[in-house]
């Protein structure tokens, strides 16, 4: 769910500000000074946008499910944890988006800041609140805890650095599933049976990155600007939260842990940063930002928790 709202809110920012620079060659170039009509424009779509999404996600998904009085849930470990740091990489990047936005309208830095941490914290605080009314789930302390994290690895290389030296980018390709038919319908009611749905709710299929730039940090060396090298985390074989047990109308179903271990892989490999590759062009700066929030396929090696060592050509979970 947290993928998923990063990726729909930079999507509407997209289309809004393409829908824009038809009519303004320049719309895409930050603002030298504070612009009333850029901030008033931003702030409407950052309110509309928010509510929307805020909105959508209450009767599209949480209000098909049971509501109960507020109450909290100790939920680390769920998913390997894979849940945790998507929390992570969604509040890192609605910061990078807000502050972006915040500086595209002519806001000062200071006020860039500001804007980001709120919006950010706002938009992550909004789920959890709804978290913790349903039966289903409840306010997760550690969800809270990731989100400041994310947004607090912005915020800090923006205030001490002026720029991104490090990000945090997540990779999906689709998996196959094929051959693992006792787990059809687990798979087909867990992460939905289309492309689209798949990509963002299938944890099995999705790796989340710390990506750091070499020249940023070795600025005599002799790599490229755009260069990153990455680690990563993924998971396999997870077909529940906790476990591979489920319950369907009252009859439980055990999973094959011997055939299908649950395990999680580490990850060293190359990565792009598109938004050093600084196109001329102010409307295709923007689409490579948007971009850079998902890691580049590469080579990788992993190192997994089954003791295993794996080099990948191109790594695909």
């Amino acid at each position: 769910m947290t993928f998923r709202l990063a990726i729909v809110l930079q999507l509407m920012i997209f289309i809004v500000t393409d829908h824009c620079a038809q009519k303004r060659t320049s719309f895409f170039e930050p603002a030298d000074s504070l612009d009333h009509v850029r901030f008033y424009t931003a702030l409407g779509l950052g309110v509309t946008s928010y509510t929307a999404t805020t909105i959508g996600l209450y009767h599209t998904w949480y209000s098909q499910f049971e509501q109960t009085g507020f109450h909290f849930f100790d939920d680390r470990g769920e998913w390997e944890n894979m849940d945790k740091l998507g929390h992570t990489y969604t509040a890192y990047n609605l910061a990078n988006i807000g502050y972006q936005g915040a500086r595209w309208t002519g806001l000062s830095k200071k006020g860039s800041l500001w804007t980001a941490g709120i919006g950010s914290s706002v938009v992550q605080l909004a789920i959890e609140v709804m978290d913790g009314f349903s039966a289903k789930w409840g306010f997760s302390n550690s969800d809270l805890g990731y989100n400041l994290a994310g947004t607090g690895v912005f915020l800090v290389q923006q205030q001490f650095w002026d720029e991104q030296k490090i990000r945090i980018k997540m990779f999906s390709f689709p998996k196959s599933y094929d051959g693992i038919q006792p787990y059809t319908d687990r798979i087909n009611d867990l992460f939905g049976q289309s492309y689209s749905e798949r990509f963002l709710k299938d944890y099995n299929a999705q790796s989340l990155w710390v990506s750091a730039n070499i020249k940023s940090f070795f600025p005599n060396s002799r790599s490229p600007k755009w260069l990153n090298i990455a680690i990563g985390y993924s998971a396999e074989n997870l077909y529940g939260g906790f476990d591979n047990n489920w319950e369907i109308d009252g009859e439980v179903f055990f999973g094959d842990n011997e055939l299908y271990p649950r395990y999680h892989q580490w990850l060293l490999a190359l990565d792009i940063d598109l938004d050093r590759l600084k196109p001329k062009s102010y409307f295709w700066q923007m689409w490579l930002s948007l971009l850079n929030s998902f890691k580049m396929p590469s080579p990788a090696i992993e190192y997994n928790s089954l003791g295993e060592w794996k080099f990948h050509l191109i790594f695909k979970n």
